[in-house]
């Protein structure tokens, strides 16, 4: 699948940082991993030599040196999983799976958790297709929930590194599942995990297809907006920006303003700032300069980088939707100014809006202004509109009564 988004340019490449600065931060973060051979490569960029130092070649034999043991540790669950005939003896119950591996191939417990070590391991010297494989077939063995639930959420990272979107979706609502489980996790961890997971979530919703919608779904839940007023309050940025760009889900547009204005206090960034601007003070002049810091702000963002055309697109329209309600006859040259365009682009842009949202308007080219007939809508769009809220309402107080309870707030 091809993803969405554009990605950013390297922070070398964009002139944000000095180049050293940026190789000898990828040093230290691949400390913690076993790429070495990676950070060996960095090492010998950054420094102009064609031998790296010795501490990075002493960490390399050490990390060959543990792999191998590993491997030799998995050695016999590896070899039952990567063939296909005995693989297709394996079930969907575990103890069958369990008791079969025991006594027919001589494969235990210890070699189970073997097959974690090193899918662990593959993950940190960077094989993300070998974890992701070896942590599923593990689920699928492992009887331990703690355990199985920590393997899960090392395929989805390995999912999300590889760039396979569809799965990482499937794992993204695996996790979810096991998160709101009230059996396995405490409020508090329950709380921290859903945190995580809408982090996470974002490597996803900005990626997949149908993303847009679901960081909307996701994100409004209950409990999971309680996670982001309690602790990440910056992740409003990517709820405003999906419902900006989405044209279908502009029904939850005033719920999204009101929790922008509660949470005004502890965050605010130019997108939430644009909303504020133009939905609640109706500062068309604030709304302008806001949108042109968003511009600057999207440019720079590794998740809204692919979306910053549609996003200018999509947040002109508000603009000039918003200006239209209280305006009923508008100077082209004005409407310019506060849309960021030139006069003829502006003219050419309303013009291409008005046929295709076919709004009542119509253009004075000799006087320069838009003259907006009468837009209140009709009885039968009401309707249709209270019927989509109620039905929208209704699902999500069934889903909350399935789920019970949300935990208490920490």
């Amino acid at each position: 699948m091809t993803p969405r988004r554009t990605p950013p340019k390297p922070p070398q490449v964009q002139g944000i940082y000095p180049e050293n600065e940026i190789l000898q931060a990828k040093i230290d973060l691949l400390q913690a991993t076993n790429m070495v051979d990676y950070a060996i490569d960095i090492y010998q960029n950054l420094h102009g030599v064609d031998t790296p130092s010795q501490e990075l070649l002493d960490r390399r034999a050490v990390v060959v040196a543990k792999l191998k043991e590993l491997q030799g540790s998995a050695e016999k669950v590896v070899a039952f999983l990567t063939n296909p005939a005995l693989v297709k003896q394996l079930r969907s119950d575990k103890a069958y799976n369990l008791e079969m591996l025991s006594t027919q191939h001589e494969i235990g417990e210890q070699d189970i958790e073997a097959l974690y070590n090193y899918a662990k391991f593959q993950f940190d010297c960077g094989n993300y297709s070998g974890a992701a494989e070896f942590l599923r077939y593990y689920r699928s063995l492992c009887t331990n929930s703690e355990r199985s639930f920590s393997a899960l959420w090392g395929k989805f990272a390995a999912d999300i590194l590889m760039q396979d979107w569809d799965e990482a979706l499937e794992d993204l609502m695996r996790l979810k599942e096991i998160i709101d489980s009230k059996m396995v996790h405490s409020p508090l961890t329950q709380l921290t995990q859903r945190t995580w997971l809408a982090h996470w979530s974002l490597f996803v919703f900005f990626n997949h297809d149908s993303g847009r919608n679901a960081i909307i779904d996701l994100f409004f839940q209950d409990r999971y907006m309680n996670a982001i007023q309690t602790n990440a309050h910056h992740l409003l940025r990517y709820l405003a920006a999906a419902v900006i760009i989405n044209k279908r889900r502009r029904n939850i547009l005033r719920d999204l303003v009101r929790i922008i204005q509660q949470q005004s206090h502890e965050y605010s960034d130019p997108i939430t700032e644009f909303l504020e601007c133009l939905f609640v003070h109706y500062d068309f002049e604030g709304a302008q300069q806001k949108l042109r810091e968003c511009d600057e702000v999207l440019k720079n963002d590794f998740f809204l980088v692919g979306c910053r055309e549609e996003f200018v697109e999509r947040a002109r329209h508000f603009v000039f939707e918003t200006y239209c309600r209280i305006h009923q006859c508008i100077d082209v040259r004005m409407l310019a100014d506060k849309l960021n365009l030139e006069q003829e682009e502006a003219e050419r842009w309303v013009v291409n809006l008005i046929r295709n949202e076919r709004l009542n308007a119509k253009i004075d080219a000799s006087a320069g202004t838009v003259v907006m007939g009468s837009t209140a809508p009709s009885v039968y769009e009401q309707l249709i509109e209270k019927t989509k809220q109620i039905s929208h309402r209704s699902f999500a107080s069934a889903n909350a009564l399935i789920a019970g309870p949300s935990p208490p707030m920490v």
